[in-house]
């Protein structure tokens, strides 16, 4: 979990470096501070979420794109700690995030259907 929350803490652009990355004038490093609480669930498929993760999600969904989440999940950091991005993908499907969008490519992943 320690990984975890690293990776989650301090990302990088999706291309490396101080991009941007799809999230106007903030890095992603900066947001992902507000994702640690997820650190259970990027290591759990099974897992629920915390109240606490999926409010953080939901307050970075309804600020940023669908850009920047990718570019904090598909970061150099997040793949150096292990962190399984098929499964960082699903949490906004598992907390019930009706906004997200459904098919959305992030990178060779696609946000999953309440079906899925």
């Amino acid at each position: 979990m320690a990984a975890a929350s690293a990776a989650l803490a301090a990302p990088r652009g999706a291309n490396g470096g101080g991009s941007t990355g799809g999230c106007g004038g903030t890095r992603p490093e900066h947001l992902a501070l507000k994702l640690a609480p997820c650190a259970q669930a990027v290591e759990d498929p099974n897992a629920t979420p915390s109240a606490s993760c999926c409010a953080a999600v939901r307050d970075i969904w309804k600020r940023q794109t669908p850009d920047c989440l990718c570019a904090m999940i598909l970061s150099d950091t997040v793949k150096h700690a292990g962190i399984k991005v098929e499964v960082a993908i699903t949490i906004p499907k598992r907390c019930n995030i009706a906004s997200r969008p459904v098919g959305y490519k992030c990178g060779e992943y696609t946000l999953p259907s309440m079906q899925n």
